[in-house]
C-alpha cells in the first residue's frame, strides 16, 4: 500500500515516429514528471508510422499500458507528446485514470512556480487556453443527463456552454490584466533606454544554469536550483563591469525563464511579457549546459523559440556553462573561442558558474561590448546633432538664398 505522503506514481509513455533526436529514455519526461512532484515507475516507448486518431497509441498498447499501471500501482499516465481532447479523453475512458501529456506536465510546473503577480498571470492564461479545448472531456460524467424524449441538449450541454462562457471571460480579463503588465514593462523599458543603459538578457534550454550565472556575476541572490524551470520570473539587476580604460560601467542584466523542446505555443504567447526582455535586449547570453550530451539540440530549441518571439537578429554572445561537470578529457583547449550556429559564427566563452572559472573572461567581454555599443551611440549622436552656426556667426544650413 502506497505511504499517503509519497508521490503519486505514473507511467511514462513515449512515441517514435522517426523524428530526429526521439528520447527513446524518456529521461526528460521523468525530469518534468518529477519536478511536478510526481514519481514515474516505469516507461514505455514504441514506434508509429503516425499517432492513431482515436488512442495516439495502438488498441494493443494501451492495454499493455494499463496492465503495467495497475502492475506497478501508478494512478496516471503521463505522455511525452501534446494529445488532441479526443485522444485524451479515450484513453482516459480505455485505461480507467488520468491521462495528461507533456503540455499540460509544462503547465502545472508553471502553475507551481509562479512567484510574480505577472508569472501568475501569464501562467493562468495559458492554462485556460488549454483547458477551454478541453471542456467535453471535463464534463463528460454530463453526457449520460441528456433531455427527455426528442429533446436534444439538456443539462450536460448547457453546463458545457456556461463553462465555456465563464473560460472565455475569464480569458479575456487575463488578457486585459496582462496588456497593463505589459504597458507597465514597456514604460520600465524606456526608462532604462533613457538612461542609455546596455541591456543584457540571459537565454538558454532549462536547467542550463542561468541563474547560477545570474548571481555569480551580479551577487545577486536569484532563486537558483538543480532543476528544471528554477525560474519564470524576470529578475533584472545593474552589473558592473570595469572596462579597459578603467572608468567601470553598468550594465542592466536581465535572468528570464528557460525554453524546453516542445515548450506550449500558448505558454510563449502567455509569456510574452516577461520574453519581451530578450527581445528588446542589447546582448543576448546564450547559456548552454556544457556537460549536456545533447546540448546541440538544445541550442537549436533555444533558437527556435527566440525565432517565434522575434529575437533571433538580436547579438548572441554563447556562454558554455557548467565546466566543473566536464570530463577532463574533453574540456577546451581555450576558454574563448568561435562557433558556427545556423550559419552565423558566435563568440564563446567557457565557464562555471559554480566554481567561478572564466566569469573574469566573459565580464571583460561583456565589458568591450558596452563599451563598444556606448562609443557607437556617441558617434551617432554627434553625426545627428545639426552644428547651429558656421565660423561667421550665422545659421549653417545647406540651403542659400539665390
Amino acid at each position: 500500500m502506497q505511504d499517503k505522503n509519497a508521490a503519486p506514481l505514473a507511467v511514462l509513455v513515449g512515441v517514435d515516429f522517426g523524428l530526429p533526436h526521439f528520447d527513446a529514455e524518456l529521461e526528460e519526461l521523468g525530469l518534468l514528471a518529477q519536478t511536478a512532484g510526481l514519481e514515474p515507475v516505469a516507461r514505455v516507448t514504441c514506434k508509429r508510422r503516425a499517432p492513431d486518431p482515436a488512442l495516439f497509441v495502438g488498441s494493443g498498447k494501451a492495454d499493455e499500458i494499463k496492465l503495467l499501471a495497475e502492475q506497478t500501482g501508478a494512478s496516471e499516465i503521463l505522455f511525452d507528446q501534446a494529445l488532441s481532447p479526443v485522444q485524451q479523453r479515450n484513453l482516459e475512458r480505455a485505461l480507467g485514470m488520468p491521462v495528461n501529456d507533456r503540455t499540460m506536465l509544462i503547465l502545472e510546473i508553471f502553475a507551481q512556480r509562479a512567484r510574480s503577480h505577472e508569472g501568475k498571470l501569464q501562467v493562468e492564461l495559458a492554462r485556460l487556453q488549454y483547458l477551454s479545448t478541453r471542456l467535453v472531456r471535463r464534463w463528460s460524467h454530463l453526457e449520460r443527463q441528456q433531455g427527455g424524449i426528442g429533446g436534444r441538449g439538456g443539462p450536460g450541454e448547457t453546463q458545457i456552454e456556461l463553462d465555456r462562457r465563464m473560460i472565455g471571460e475569464a480569458i479575456k480579463r487575463t488578457k486585459e490584466r496582462l496588456t497593463k503588465v505589459k504597458r507597465q514593462r514597456q514604460t520600465q523599458r524606456r526608462q532604462r533606454e533613457r538612461r542609455e543603459a546596455y541591456n543584457i538578457s540571459l537565454v538558454g534550454y532549462t536547467n542550463a544554469g542561468k541563474s547560477t550565472l545570474f548571481n555569480a556575476l551580479v551577487k545577486a541572490r536569484a532563486y537558483a536550483a538543480d532543476q528544471l524551470f528554477a525560474t519564470l520570473d524576470t529578475t533584472t539587476r545593474q552589473l558592473y563591469l570595469g572596462d579597459q580604460e578603467g572608468g567601470g560601467r553598468s550594465v542592466s542584466l536581465s535572468d528570464t525563464v528557460g525554453f524546453i523542446r516542445d515548450l506550449p505555443h500558448g505558454l510563449v504567447e502567455a509569456f510574452q511579457a516577461t520574453l519581451q526582455e530578450a527581445a528588446d535586449a542589447d546582448l543576448l547570453l546564450h547559456v548552454v549546459d556544457a556537460a549536456n550530451p545533447a546540448w546541440h539540440e538544445q541550442m537549436q530549441e533555444v533558437q527556435r523559440v527566440l525565432g517565434e518571439i522575434g529575437a533571433l537578429e538580436v547579438p548572441q554572445l554563447v556562454v558554455f556553462n557548467k565546466l566543473d561537470a566536464v570530463d577532463a578529457a574533453k574540456r577546451p583547449l581555450a576558454l574563448q573561442d568561435r562557433m558556427d550556429l545556423d550559419g552565423r559564427l558566435l563568440d564563446r566563452i567557457f565557464v562555471s558558474a559554480q566554481s567561478g572559472e572564466g566569469l573574469p573572461v566573459l565580464r571583460n567581454e561583456l565589458a568591450r561590448r558596452a563599451q563598444e555599443a556606448a562609443e557607437a551611440r556617441q558617434a551617432l549622436e554627434s553625426d545627428e546633432s545639426p552644428t547651429a552656426f558656421g565660423h561667421n556667426g550665422g545659421l549653417n544650413s545647406p540651403m542659400t538664398n539665390e
